[in-house]
């Protein structure tokens, strides 16, 4: 595996397969309210058009750096909420992405975190990135029955069974991280 060059519009924690695939590992956070909803974002691929799909805050992690830690970052950067790394749970869950973005192949393996906030916790879009600001174009709480019909109705939301995996959460995890598709 080479590095990726700093020019490559995906950013500089992809690295770039033989193939051309792009990969990088990721952290998650399954962000969640006093009132059970989970904060998801939706994003679109500038190279397709009209397609959208919602999912959790998080981003790739810089070569080196600890999951829980970039976590915590990424849920800065993406909501403007401060966290201790101690304050999240998990890894709850554990995947492996395949998936075009920017016309490039790409491969992403992540571990998925859960932190809680009060209901009517403020966020911002302070920390996003030029290409977050590009790519995503909204943010929103969704209660699992909701998140359930939206996925009823053939809206793209990722992981796919996510109103299932956030109705199975329990107050505290303590267990190993689960695989999800």
């Amino acid at each position: 595996m080479t590095s990726s060059p700093a020019a490559d519009p995906l950013g500089p924690e992809w690295a770039v397969e033989p193939d051309g695939t792009r990969t990088r590992a990721a952290s998650r956070v399954v962000l969640l309210d006093g009132a059970g909803r989970v904060l998801l974002v939706r994003g679109t691929d500038p190279g397709r058009p009209g397609q959208r799909w919602w999912f959790t805050v998080g981003g790739g992690r810089a070569a080196g750096e600890p999951a829980r830690e970039a976590a915590v970052r990424e849920l800065l950067e993406e909501t403007g909420l401060v966290a201790e790394p101690e304050a999240l749970q998990g890894p709850v869950w554990v995947r492996t992405a395949e998936f075009p973005f920017l016309g490039l192949p790409c491969r992403q393996t992540e571990e998925f975190f859960v932190h809680r906030v009060d209901e009517g916790t403020p966020l911002t879009r302070g920390g996003w990135t030029a290409l977050e600001h590009a790519t995503l174009d909204d943010v929103r709480w969704w209660h699992p029955d909701e998140l359930a019909d939206l996925v009823a109705s053939g809206v793209a939301v990722y992981p796919v069974d996510l109103p299932r995996l956030v109705a199975g959460l329990p107050a505290h995890w303590d267990g190993p991280p689960l695989p999800v598709e």
